[in-house]
């Protein structure tokens, strides 16, 4: 009997760990506390929640409200406003997509895969969220070629506060956020919940 007993307890411990073991292979999707992570996986990981985020705006606008941007009619009569150079809702996602290619480009040294020139003049819903997709593809290509050796060197940049290849991601990065925050308020002006604010 008591060896029974000790072989059961000895099959519910091998396999208490053989669980433990899989719960920790399968749930550990984030660097462990106090390793080193990358610099190409440090900004994707960034590059990967905006682009979560602004991609679910743009399938979310209606094809109707691409041409949107905000004007003096929603505002109380009399009061000072300016809207003279505001983008529409589908300029702000092309701008995107050109600035990405933009600064990843100059990031990485990758080419284009496409032609950017014509992004600029596309409204059309489907060709706008395809065209801003490809902006996201092409600037995790040019993340991926981010290293310890290369992330610091300083570059030839197009503005003098963007020395190096991880100063320049930083920034490709920040710049959609700040038309993401544009394109939120567009939406809820149409009565639209950001589908990452509904989560």
């Amino acid at each position: 009997m008591r060896v029974r007993l000790i072989a059961a307890w000895w099959v519910l411990g091998a396999c208490s760990l053989a669980a433990t073991a899989q719960m920790g292979s399968s749930g550990a999707t984030s660097p462990q506390v106090g390793s080193i992570a990358t610099p190409s996986k440090a900004f994707d990981s960034q590059l990967s929640l905006i682009e979560d985020e602004m991609m679910g705006a743009v399938k979310a606008m209606p094809a109707e409200k691409y041409d949107f941007a905000p004007s003096p009619a929603i505002f109380v009569p009399g009061q000072k406003t300016e809207f003279e150079k505001v983008r529409t809702f589908a300029q702000q996602a092309t701008h995107v997509a050109e600035a990405n290619y933009f600064f990843y480009g100059i990031v990485s040294g990758l080419k284009p895969d496409m032609d950017v020139s014509g992004i600029e003049k596309l409204t059309k819903k489907e060709d706008v969220v395809a065209a801003l997709a490809g902006s996201f593809a092409f600037a995790h290509k040019a993340i991926a070629t981010l290293n310890p050796a290369n992330s610091f060197e300083v570059i030839k940049s197009p503005e003098p506060g963007f020395q190096t290849r991880a100063t320049l991601a930083s920034f490709g990065i920040s710049h959609c956020f700040d038309h993401y925050g544009q394109m939120v308020v567009y939406l809820r002006m149409n009565g639209i919940v950001p589908p990452a604010s509904a989560k």
